[in-house]
């Protein structure tokens, strides 16, 4: 794994992973593009097994998002607009395009903009776990609320397991890779582990779409477009298949035994709903 920065909107640095060499085909071009975008709160490295299974036959980079992972982490512009001039930034730079983009929950909305803003980038797209319609005021209001609970700093990185995977009173159940997810998005410092993003900046970047629709953007997606989602997840059955219903080209899959990160605790499955569908784009 290699960094290489990028970058963003406003001058923004952000960081960049890429998994492994280029691999190349037989007439020895490049091989297609993948970018990966995490979620909120998440980060680059959330996607490694997915990125080091991928790169044996496309080039494939994960982007840490503006205020997250090892990218910057200015005191404002959290807007829709920047994530999304990041990652069109991401592509050029990167000399990824056409590429396929792969996002996880606030990731693939991003990537499904950018799909709509700038179609000659993107052929096409996977959406994991993430809802076109409005989530609202209430919602927010539950996660500033969430927000508060945490109980900052953590004395160690096995605390941070405990609580996110048995503790959180947002975890219906027990769930060991929650933890994990959560632990690696943790640094130390000098009172003990700490998110290494800012809660309050998560928070401004959330309230720029959980208030709005974003079912006319996702109707503007002309790629092939797969729609998946966690048994147990965010996006319920329902609003999947409207989704892949309005989608021109879309497709939908389901990954049994999984919640909102279907992708990091059930990367096996994850994996075999995906391929097929990757499999089926044709080449740039």
């Amino acid at each position: 794994m290699r960094r290489i920065d990028v970058t963003g909107a406003g001058g923004v640095r952000l960081a960049a992973w890429e998994f492994a060499d280029p691999p190349k085909t037989g007439d020895g071009e490049q091989a297609p593009g993948v970018l990966l975008l995490h979620g909120l709160m998440g980060r680059a490295s959330h996607w490694a097994p997915t990125a080091r299974r991928l790169a044996e036959r496309h080039r494939v980079v994960a982007l840490d998002q503006r205020g997250h992972g090892r990218s910057d982490k200015p005191a404002d512009g959290y807007t829709r607009e920047a994530y999304i001039d990041d990652a069109e930034a991401a592509l050029e730079q990167l000399g990824l395009a056409p590429a396929v983009l792969i996002g996880h929950a606030m990731g693939a909305l991003t990537a499904w903009q950018l799909a709509a803003k700038r179609p000659d980038l993107v052929r096409a797209l996977v959406i994991c776990d993430m809802r076109a319609s409005a989530l609202g005021a209430a919602s927010q209001r539950e996660w500033e609320t969430w927000f508060k609970s945490w109980p900052l700093p953590f004395a160690t990185l096995a605390d941070v397991r405990k609580w996110f995977g048995e503790d959180d009173p947002w975890a219906e159940r027990p769930n060991r890779a929650r933890g994990e997810f959560y632990a690696e998005v943790m640094t130390e410092s000098p009172d003990g582990w700490r998110p290494v993003f800012d809660p309050e900046h998560m928070l401004r970047s959330r309230e720029t779409w959980v208030y709005d629709a974003h079912w006319e953007e996702l109707a503007q997606v002309r790629c092939p477009t797969l729609v998946v989602r966690g048994l147990d997840g965010e996006l319920g059955r329902a609003e999947a298949q409207e989704m892949v219903r309005v989608l021109p080209h879309g497709q939908y899959a389901e990954v049994p035994d999984a919640g909102h990160f279907l992708h990091y605790d059930q990367p096996e499955a994850w994996r075999a709903a995906i391929e097929p569908f990757l499999d089926g784009v044709p080449a740039p």
